[in-house]
């Protein structure tokens, strides 16, 4: 119970500092930030809202400026059972990258925010 309630509170203190030391998000003209989004819309990310390593991904995507959608893996069973059926495992953070047809998931921040930043970063 004590663990719980420490686990709990460290996350909330994560969210917390994640949200007052935010990056400013990049700036692009409006035909490119059209474009990023446009490119952006076959991406989702498979998170728990409190996961330290789903915050540094999702701080690097804020940064970039990529709207990208959020499941949430923990709280909703649809979302958590995707990942396990479709992605092979319970692990976050996940990025499923859809495109040409193939489905691809990207597991590991390190790897999810190079990708992000290869790619969008020079958009």
């Amino acid at each position: 119970m004590i663990v719980k309630a420490l686990r709990v509170g460290l996350g909330q203190l994560i969210v917390f500092l994640d949200w007052v030391s935010r990056p400013a998000k990049l700036k692009r003209n409006p035909a490119a930030q059209a474009s990023v989004e446009q490119q952006a819309r076959g991406l989702s990310l498979y998170q728990f809202h409190a996961c330290p390593f789903c915050v540094k991904t999702r701080r690097a995507l804020h940064r970039l400026n990529v709207p990208v959608t959020l499941r949430d893996a923990k709280n909703n069973e649809q979302d958590r059972q995707t990942l396990l059926n479709e992605g092979g495992k319970i692990k976050v953070p996940c990025l499923r990258i859809e495109e040409d047809g193939k489905t691809t998931w990207m597991y590991e921040s390190k790897a999810i925010i190079a990708y992000l930043d290869q790619r969008f970063s020079a958009v």
